[in-house]
């Protein structure tokens, strides 16, 4: 079965608008918690209601035991990786402040053979020129 690491971009629309729902509720793919997502997906829950969801999603990919959390290899990587973008793609790191939260997604995925799942097209493309992972767009 396919292992999903699904992008906060995704959660987001789902969360406010409902869409995305046949990706998040796929019976065919097993879907993987980053903690990286965890912490953006909080950092914009202003309302109690939507923090109290995010909670109980939280809940639910712990008691799973699909939560995916960057080892501190994977933090090391992701600054070679992060530099190579400056060099080979001319990212400014002051400018793109969550590129290096989409460079710990795509690299912590790897550990667990998992698909990164996103409509940040133009970031996830430039990692993988550097580093391999596996990779679905959504539109």
């Amino acid at each position: 079965m396919r292992r999903l690491i699904v992008d906060t971009n995704l959660y987001i629309d789902w969360l406010n608008v409902g869409k995305h729902e046949p990706i998040l509720f796929r019976p065919d793919a097993v879907k993987f918690m980053s903690t990286v997502v965890m912490m953006e997906l909080l950092a914009g829950a202003y309302s109690v209601h939507d923090r109290t969801r995010l909670h109980d999603l939280f809940t639910t990919f712990t008691k799973l035991g699909r939560i995916v959390t960057p080892s501190s290899a994977t933090y090391q990587e992701a600054g070679d990786v992060l530099r190579q973008l400056q060099t080979t793609h001319g990212y400014h790191l002051r400018k793109s402040h969550s590129l290096a939260n989409d460079v710990l997604i795509a690299l912590s995925a790897r550990t667990v053979g998992g698909t990164v799942v996103t409509q940040n097209k133009q970031d996830f493309l430039a990692i993988q020129s550097i580093r391999a992972f596996k990779l679905s767009l959504v539109s």
